[in-house]
């Protein structure tokens, strides 16, 4: 293999999952390979009660844990190529599982799509992303096949090709209930930060998690002020057992991957994004020469 691989792979029961991923997990491990798999518990069981002795050799990892932002993803496959040996490379990850929101899911087409940016031209390897097929709605397949160069095996007649996430016109959608809003300028970080906590502890949020919501704020208004002309318009809404916080400017960020590539020793520009997409639930960021919109969110529970 001298290229990246990266490919959706159908399934609709353990069989078929084993019968998609098995072949190439073991093919790396035959060669002194490294394998990581990012999936569910009940797939690490199906997998381990297979492999036997030889899953010793495989790392896990829980994708519900590591994925629930997708934007988070990317960097966890970066760590894993860079520890990896000289023999092949395998990696099988499932970010898209039944009862994700439709904001997730999103952001995990959106992902997926940046795949494709991220690591085409770098070190070959294998990426397989499991789909669901009995589970997953057929909106849902639709996207893998055209966010994946390969699907079960083929070319993918319906690929969109690796820089379609930056064409793509997927605008959030407004909320929807009474948002409060705060204009805010270059020496208001305070402001912004009081205003975030009043009105994340109003919604039911206290100790780590609302102190992570307050610093995910202010780095959002912190890039504001510093990138996008001095100021922004900050918004916050519940929605059910979520909290959101929106900040729009005038800024342009014109690098999809920013926020997904580590800054070095957390300095200069990116910092900000990478910081916010570790400490929310879920970052949707929409940018383009009119201006930028970040949203996150946390749950209560």
């Amino acid at each position: 293999m001298t290229a990246f691989h990266h490919e959706a792979v159908f399934y609709a029961d353990p069989a078929e999952y084993l019968a998609a991923t098995l072949p190439d997990i073991q093919h790396a491990l035959a060669a002194d390979g490294a394998v990581l798999v990012a999936g569910s518990d009940d797939k690490r069981a199906l997998l381990q009660g297979a492999l036997g002795v030889d899953a010793d050799a495989v790392a896990f990892a829980d994708m519900q844990e590591l994925g629930r932002n997708p934007a988070c993803i990317i960097p966890a496959w970066r760590e894993f190529l860079r520890d990896a040996g000289p023999g092949p490379i395998v990696g099988i990850g499932e970010p898209v599982w039944p009862g994700r929101s439709g904001a997730e899911l999103v952001e995990c087409s959106r992902h997926e799509s940046l795949l494709n940016l991220a690591f085409d031209g770098g070190r070959p390897w294998r990426l397989l992303c499991p789909y669901d097929t009995a589970r997953l709605t057929p909106d849902v397949l639709k996207e893998a096949c055209r966010n994946h160069p390969h699907v079960d095996h083929e070319r993918s007649v319906t690929y969109e090709g690796r820089d379609a996430v930056r064409t793509r016109e997927d605008a959030l959608p407004a909320p929807t209930g009474p948002a409060a809003e705060l204009l805010f300028g270059r020496h208001d970080l305070t402001l912004v930060r009081e205003f975030v906590g009043l009105q994340a502890r109003r919604a039911g949020f206290d100790g780590d998690r609302l102190e992570d919501l307050v610093l995910a704020a202010n780095e959002l208004a912190t890039n504001s002020m510093r990138h996008a002309g001095g100021s922004g318009i900050l918004r916050t809404w519940l929605d059910d057992d979520a909290f959101f916080c929106e900040v729009r400017d005038r800024g342009h960020i014109d690098d999809p991957l920013a926020g997904r590539e580590c800054p070095a020793g957390l300095r200069g520009g990116g910092r900000g994004l990478w910081i916010v997409n570790h400490l929310c639930d879920l970052v949707q960021m929409r940018s383009s020469a009119s201006g930028t919109v970040v949203r996150l969110s946390m749950t209560l529970t």
